[in-house]
C-alpha cells in the first residue's frame, strides 16, 4: 500500500482526481474511513476525474448516487444505513457491480457478500495534519 499526505480538501480532490485515471470499466473501489474522514470529498475528486459535471453528494439517504455523464458511468454507494445484506439484495445492490462502471462503496463492510471479489481499497484517517490516504 501507498500513502498520500493530504493537507487540504483541495489537495484530496486533485489526488482522487489523478486516482480515477487508473480506473477501468468494472472496478470497484471500497472508501473506508471514519464518519467524516473525507470519503464523500474521495468521491468528489474521483468523479471529476472521470468527467462528471453533476454536484456529487453523499447518497446516506439514497444508498446509490448514479453518474452517467463521466468516461465511465460512476456508482456511488453509502452502506451506513443499510440494514442488512438481504435488503441490499432486493434493492439491486448485486447488479450495479456489473454494468461496466466503477462503482465507489463507503461501508461495505455493511455488504461483504456482495461485493465482487476483485476490488481496491483507498483508506483515509484524518491527523492532526490533514489526512492520510491509503491507496
Amino acid at each position: 500500500m501507498a500513502v498520500f499526505v493530504s493537507h487540504s480538501e483541495e489537495e484530496t480532490l486533485r489526488w482522487a482526481e489523478a486516482f480515477a485515471g487508473t480506473l477501468t470499466a468494472g472496478d470497484t473501489v471500497l472508501l473506508e474511513g471514519e464518519m467524516g474522514a473525507g470519503k464523500t470529498v474521495l468521491a468528489k475528486g474521483i468523479a471529476r476525474g472521470l468527467g462528471v459535471r453533476s454536484e456529487v453528494t453523499s447518497p446516506t439517504y439514497a444508498y446509490i448516487n448514479s453518474y452517467e455523464e463521466g468516461r465511465l458511468p460512476l456508482y456511488h454507494f453509502d452502506c451506513y444505513r443499510v440494514p442488512s445484506e438481504d435488503y441490499a439484495r432486493a434493492l439491486g445492490f448485486e447488479e450495479y457491480f456489473s454494468m461496466g462502471g466503477v462503482c465507489l462503496v463507503e461501508w461495505s463492510e455493511n455488504i461483504p457478500s456482495l461485493l465482487p471479489k476483485d476490488f481496491r481499497t483507498v483508506k483515509i484517517t484524518k491527523t492532526p495534519f490533514g489526512r492520510e490516504i491509503e491507496f
